[in-house]
């Protein structure tokens, strides 16, 4: 079997990740949600990724998220587990994926051969994912497979897309890189979300942004017009470098032609959910690799 390039398993996992997301921009998991009574659009997004965890506290969903205002993520966990046990929840978000990628892909697309195939090789990557040190994978990876072709595929893109991101943030770790730095640094090199919408969505005032870019320029990183500087852009490159390496055993399963014929059927499902509205028009270059695919910035 060939050896897998780096920048292969990155292309990858930006198909994958993409795939994976659908659900969080459509309507299905809080339609799911709301009748348990959970409402807010945040506590369903924290609710339905830590759910297979099971029933932990804010400290351990702040821990393994990395990047959220720890005030944020206690403000709705455990709330949400006296409204919903995990397992519910678990199964709500599933219900959710279900909807919204066949809304997406449409009947054919869903049920169609090349979903199948797909879905045997994500499954087959993810597999070989390693746990220790992996919480959010490992939770994910203990989950039953579906029976679905296309839900098959949409739990391995989560396994995989958790597997990935737990390394990322060992790697974020070992650089002594905070969950905010993180974000400000990987908005900063041109290639996060923009600045407004990640403060609203993981609960970081303005203040708290403007602390983290004093400390990257303290440390050499970050310029006085917010810019990275040559050490700042080696730091995110070392980076991504890390996270693509420690996450190089689920694909190593595939070798070069399975990874790149995964992707291939990934991109081309993404290419048909974004056509269909699957992201805001805003996010779109994020979801298609048109910024190129990254570790994620800190989760």
């Amino acid at each position: 079997m060939s050896p897998v390039s780096r920048a292969a398993v990155r292309r990858c996992h930006a198909s994958l990740n993409a795939l994976h997301s659908t659900v969080y921009f459509s309507a299905d998991l809080g339609e799911e949600l709301a009748g348990y009574g959970i409402g807010d659009p945040t506590a369903c997004y924290l609710a339905a990724r830590a759910a297979a965890l099971g029933q932990v506290g804010a400290g351990t969903v702040t821990a393994v998220f990395h990047s959220f205002r720890h005030d944020l993520v206690a403000r709705h966990i455990p709330r949400v587990w006296h409204l919903a046990a995990p397992e519910a929840v678990v199964a709500a978000r599933l219900r959710a994926a279900d909807a919204t990628l066949r809304r997406l892909l449409g009947a054919s697309l869903t049920a169609g051969a090349e979903t199948a195939e797909a879905a045997q090789l994500a499954l087959r990557a993810a597999g070989g994912g390693i746990g220790p040190g992996r919480p959010l994978y490992a939770a994910h990876a203990a989950l039953p497979v579906p029976e679905k072709p296309h839900l098959a595929l949409w739990l391995a893109a989560t396994q995989l897309r958790e597997h990935r991101g737990d390394g990322h943030i060992a790697a974020l770790t070992h650089l002594s890189i905070d969950g905010l730095e993180a974000l400000v640094s990987h908005s900063a090199s041109g290639a996060g979300m923009p600045k407004e919408i990640v403060m609203s969505k993981r609960g970081w005032t303005q203040q708290d942004w403007s602390g983290a870019e004093r400390r990257l320029y303290e440390r050499g990183l970050m310029s006085t017009d917010g810019s990275l500087t040559g050490a700042g852009r080696r730091l995110r490159r070392e980076l991504e470098d890390t996270t693509d390496r420690l996450d190089l055993a689920p694909y190593e399963r595939l070798g070069q032609r399975g990874v790149e014929r995964l992707t291939e059927l990934a991109e081309g499902l993404v290419a048909v959910a974004v056509r269909a509205g699957a992201f805001p028009q805003a996010l779109r270059p994020f979801f298609t690799g048109e910024l190129g695919a990254s570790g994620g910035g800190g989760r």
